[in-house]
């Protein structure tokens, strides 16, 4: 397990973190969101043992990481920038980290991600594309075995299957060796798809964090409507956490944070002759829990 109690970090006058508390199970799939500037990749080089907190801790099984070789040596971190490979070929790197990872390194591995990519090894990793300089670091990445692996919008500039082939090598090792992965990223209908929790980042501070199932359990988009009386009967809706409200005609459109027993409570009693519960995306949820009540990037049209 991961945990992160009351990380803060300061760059001169700039608050980037602020009290980051967060836990993330091993084995699992953590999504990392948020808007930009929000402190999502310095959250990420603190846990990498990067950069040092200015207060707080990170623990990995209970183990510090800023300058603990030991628990850096379990974990692997991609970062959005790979300029750092630019002076190896491919197949050099490899024997760079095969002498760094001795114990978990797996040649097997390696030359399965870059035959699944189509690398080519001898050649050299500076004049590769973005998209092919990111494949070249998850083939060295993979063959590691790494306990816990950082990802800092990794698949930007992917096409769509090799995404697909990325996510699947993190989903079997999840499964198989119990991987632990953090990923940041902005594409929210891909971490839908994999990850089992997330976390949203907004102004330094942690917004919210929950399983996803649960996240996506408590706010909803309701089609509402009491009939003649919908207009007399606008005020029928305070007893719910109204995020946002939208009348056309005699039916309401709102999105509210409550759950569906919640609703179902109101809806027996209250009576609407229309009352339908539309599950939201996880994109629209965090639209919401990022933007909050009246953003004019939220309402609905």
């Amino acid at each position: 397990m991961i945990e992160v109690r009351s990380i803060a970090k300061t760059f001169g006058a700039h608050h980037a973190l602020s009290n980051i508390d967060m836990t993330i199970a091993t084995g699992s799939i953590y999504g990392l969101v948020g808007t930009n500037g929000s402190g999502k990749t310095t959250i990420l080089n603190i846990l990498a043992g990067v950069l040092r907190p200015d207060a707080g801790t990170v623990t990995y099984d209970g183990t510090p990481v800023y300058e603990n070789p030991g628990t850096k040596s379990r974990l692997a971190f991609v970062p959005d920038d790979l300029t750092f490979l630019n002076g190896f070929t491919l197949h050099e790197a490899a024997r760079l980290f095969s002498g760094l990872y001795p114990t978990n390194w797996n040649d097997d591995v390696f030359r399965m991600c870059v035959s699944q990519f189509s690398l080519r090894g001898g050649m050299q990793i500076a004049h590769m594309s973005k998209g092919m300089r990111k494949q070249a670091a998850f083939c060295l990445t993979f063959a590691r075995k790494p306990a816990y692996l950082l990802l800092d919008e990794p698949l930007d500039g992917l096409d769509p299957i090799v995404r697909r082939g990325i996510w699947e090598l993190i989903v079997d090792a999840s499964a198989d060796r119990n991987m632990t992965t953090i990923v940041s990223s902005h594409n929210l209908r891909e971490l839908e798809g994999y990850c089992d929790s997330i976390c949203a980042i907004k102004q330094g501070g942690v917004v919210v964090e929950r399983d996803l199932d649960e996240l996506k359990s408590d706010i909803h988009k309701l089609q509402v409507s009491y009939g003649a009386n919908a207009r007399t009967g606008a005020g029928i809706y305070e007893e719910l956490d109204v995020l946002d409200r939208r009348d056309s005609a005699s039916v309401d459109y709102l999105i509210v944070r409550n759950t569906v027993e919640e609703l179902e409570d109101f809806a027996r009693r209250t009576h609407p002759l229309l009352f339908d519960v539309i599950p939201l995306t996880l994109e629209e949820v965090f639209m919401y829990q990022l933007g909050g009540k009246g953003n004019e990037h939220t309402r609905i049209r």
